[in-house]
């Protein structure tokens, strides 16, 4: 390109690069910018084979290609099996082309921008965390299979004159799921249905039967019966993955030595709800996954963030971060500062929700209704100042800086005021009542029989 008198060029980074367009039916590959440098490939195994000597012949060494939805995980392992080195791009880095979009020229635009050394590659896990991600990923969109059952078995149950919705919290605890099933066993009394209340419910037992009074629909009763066993199916289905979870993860940490040795401390504190993992101690063995580092003890950090970390990321990803800037803004959690003019004419999160920046933001919303504790703190400051979104988005930052530092450099979490669960504050309240009756009745060691030797302080 010529400027006048200037000259400016472009330097080859990597010569022997090629470019592949990612398809549902076809890959297209290209190795240089000429006619008979590109080629139109199946996307069987055998094509994956044919793709892969074409690119040896062209004495290829490096291959870019785009992130089309699931299209490039197959080919990409094997163009990796035969020794290429392989990045993915995201297609942002790759859609700004001239011109009639064609797959041809999109191959072509690839390796030209792969061979000026434009694109850089996009994260990747390791084998065993996207093992980890395939059933965390699908034990989420089951869960949503089964809000979504749950919300029509309502519906049906609403039609029918059933109100269980308004005397229970959830028609799928313990109270309404005695009830469901006693009615599609026939039993449409609402006294008798009643008599399942648990005793933890809040409503009577005279009011929970006003509100059970069937109108005779059987058209409704038949849609109940299904949505039920469709419900039920989902639930073994859920079973089933969390068992296949928790082997995969024991078997990981037995494998490791390091890992395996860790113990952690029991946190009774941390609630729980019906959608956790089933039959895993997740306190126990994110502790022995992180190798020691307990990022449970961060407040507002539940089975389901750690779970989100685990799945999505991993301790081996978390490391290929070179900062906790890189790594907040891998998932959409730092600002997009546009700057003019030596000013910033725009600060918003960039778009897209993905499922590491939605744990983050659940864990900062979490953390906004605590009354105490540093993250709390800072949350109110930020909520006073700017409101409660903008809160939410900068604790779930400062929680990803906070878990990067720890993980990779293998820190405790070291609030500058410690937050104390409802346990310990019970523990802390009555030990200083102990001390202040030590004290106001002068009472000695060997009053109580201790050594006389034991020094308690007051």
């Amino acid at each position: 390109m010529i400027m006048g008198n200037k000259k400016i060029s472009l330097e080859v980074a990597d010569p022997n690069a090629a470019g592949i367009d990612i398809g549902s039916k076809s890959h297209w590959a290209a190795v240089g910018q000429n006619a008979q440098d590109f080629k139109e490939f199946g996307v069987y195994s055998e094509d994956h084979l044919a793709l892969c000597l074409w690119l040896q012949k062209h004495k290829v060494e490096t291959i870019a290609m785009e992130s089309t939805g699931t299209y490039w995980q197959n080919l990409f392992s094997s163009l990796v099996a035969f020794g290429f080195e392989v990045i993915l791009v995201n297609g942002r880095q790759t859609k700004n082309i001239k011109g009639k979009k064609t797959d041809i020229k999109d191959c072509q635009w690839i390796q030209k921008l792969h061979t000026l050394g434009l694109l850089t590659s996009s994260f990747l896990p390791d084998s065993t965390t996207d093992i980890i991600r395939t059933y965390s990923r699908h034990r989420q969109g089951i869960l949503k299979q089964s809000a979504k059952t749950v919300l029509r078995i309502q519906k049906h149950l609403r039609l029918m004159n059933m109100r269980l919705d308004v005397v229970v919290k959830d028609i799928t605890g313990l109270t309404g799921t005695k009830i469901i099933t006693d009615l599609i066993n026939g039993q449409t009394d609402g006294k008798e249905l009643a008599r399942h209340r648990h005793y933890n419910c809040r409503k009577p037992e005279a009011e929970i039967a006003k509100a059970l009074q069937y109108n005779g629909r059987n058209d409704y009763f038949f849609a109940l019966k299904q949505e039920w066993a469709t419900y039920l199916h989902l639930q073994d289905q859920i079973t089933e993955i969390d068992i296949q979870i928790k082997k995969h993860l024991e078997g990981i940490i037995d494998s490791d030595g390091n890992k395996k040795q860790h113990i952690a401390f029991e946190k009774p504190y941390k609630r729980k709800n019906k959608n956790t993992i089933r039959g895993l101690d997740m306190n126990q063995i994110s502790y022995q996954y992180f190798e020691g580092v307990d990022i449970m003890a961060i407040e507002g950090i539940n089975d389901s963030t750690v779970m989100t970390i685990i799945g999505e990321i991993g301790l081996q990803g978390i490391k290929k971060f070179n900062s906790a800037k890189q790594f907040a803004s891998w998932p959409g959690l730092a600002p997009n500062n546009r700057i003019s003019g030596g000013k910033i004419i725009g600060h918003h999160l960039p778009k897209g929700s993905s499922r590491l920046k939605i744990a983050f933001r659940l864990a900062a919303n979490a953390i906004g209704n605590l009354k105490e504790g540093h993250l709390a703190d800072f949350f109110r400051r930020i909520n006073y100042k700017k409101g409660r979104a903008t809160a939410v988005s900068a604790t779930a930052r400062k929680l990803a800086v906070i878990i990067w530092n720890m993980l990779s450099k293998g820190t405790p979490y070291r609030p500058p005021t410690e937050y104390l669960f409802l346990d310990q504050k019970r523990k802390l309240k009555l030990v200083n009542r102990i001390k202040r009756n030590i004290a106001k009745f002068e009472i000695r060691p060997e009053d109580v029989g201790f050594d006389k030797s034991l020094n308690i302080s007051t």
